[in-house]
């Protein structure tokens, strides 16, 4: 059963969403979460939503959220005072310009993985910030952050998660192949449960958030790490052989030629070399 009152009764006392905001219908879940943290709401704020109207993903591209079918939240978080170069990925100024950090991103993923993994389901991190059944995408995180200075206000971890077949968008919406957990594991998933799942694994990677922990947990799901990859973006592009993670969460690409490189997250896509069109 999907309800406020459901999911509220999954969540501990004093637990990321003890503070939840339902809708059946809203633009997005990560707009409205920005909302209650500009207004002050309590670190752990939980925004979840039926149905996204306006969803977003990266680079400005949309997320499809049907009624019924995904599982669409929002996270408000309020770091203690950390070393700024701990939070973002080419030091404190970087995700300035479009309000992202890699290790929220990641922390996001690996909760994902985590909740993915409660229910049976093996799942790997796509870099930057999309989660993987079978090589196809089944979740995606976007990650937002406010800045004051060199402090971080507020962090913003928004996640959409295919659940049944209904969640997947058409063709003509898709930038890589996709699927739903349903269809991955072949039976019905309850997205309430999902989501308290999520929820208990992002509440133990947060505490103590440490950068360098948290990529070494993504290197370990990586996905396509040891294959050619071709990666795209900026109006440039690179193909070689994905060899790891930088120490901020970059892509680590090692060219045919032998040279290695460090990308950025940024606006990059990447795909393995024979994942052919979508």
């Amino acid at each position: 059963m999907w309800s406020a009152e459901r999911l509220r009764s999954l969540i501990p006392a004093g637990g990321l969403g003890e503070d939840l905001y339902y809708y059946p219908s809203v633009g997005s879940t990560n707009d409205r979460a920005k909302e209650l943290a500009e207004a002050g709401c309590p670190t752990g704020t939980v925004v979840v939503a039926d149905e996204q109207t306006a969803g977003r993903g990266r680079a400005g591209r949309g997320w499809f959220t049907p009624a019924g079918a995904a599982l669409a939240f929002s996270v408000v978080l309020r770091p203690p005072e950390a070393p700024a170069d701990d939070l973002a990925p080419s030091g404190p100024r970087a995700p300035a310009r479009r309000g992202e950090t890699a290790g929220w991103t990641a922390v996001g993923a690996l909760s994902v993985r985590d909740g993915l993994a409660a229910l049976g389901a093996e799942a790997e991190i796509k870099w930057p910030n999309d989660v993987l059944l079978a090589r196809r995408k089944a979740a995606g995180v976007l990650a937002e952050a406010a800045w004051r200075a060199d402090a971080v206000t507020h962090v913003v971890i928004g996640i959409g998660v295919n659940v049944t077949p209904d969640s997947v968008p058409g063709p003509r919406l898709l930038d890589y192949p996709a699927t739903c957990v349903e269809t991955h594991l072949g039976h019905p998933v309850d997205r309430a449960d999902l989501l308290a799942g999520i929820l208990a694994s992002l509440e133990r990677w947060t505490a103590g958030f440490r950068l360098s922990a948290v990529l070494a947990a993504w290197e370990a799901s990586l996905a396509f790490r040891g294959e050619s990859v071709h990666v795209e973006g900026e109006g440039r592009a690179w193909q070689g052989q994905l060899s790891g993670l930088g120490p901020r969460g970059e892509l680590r690409l090692r060219l045919d030629n032998g040279d290695s490189l460090l990308l950025p997250a940024g606006v990059m896509h990447l795909r393995p070399v024979d994942s052919g069109p979508v």
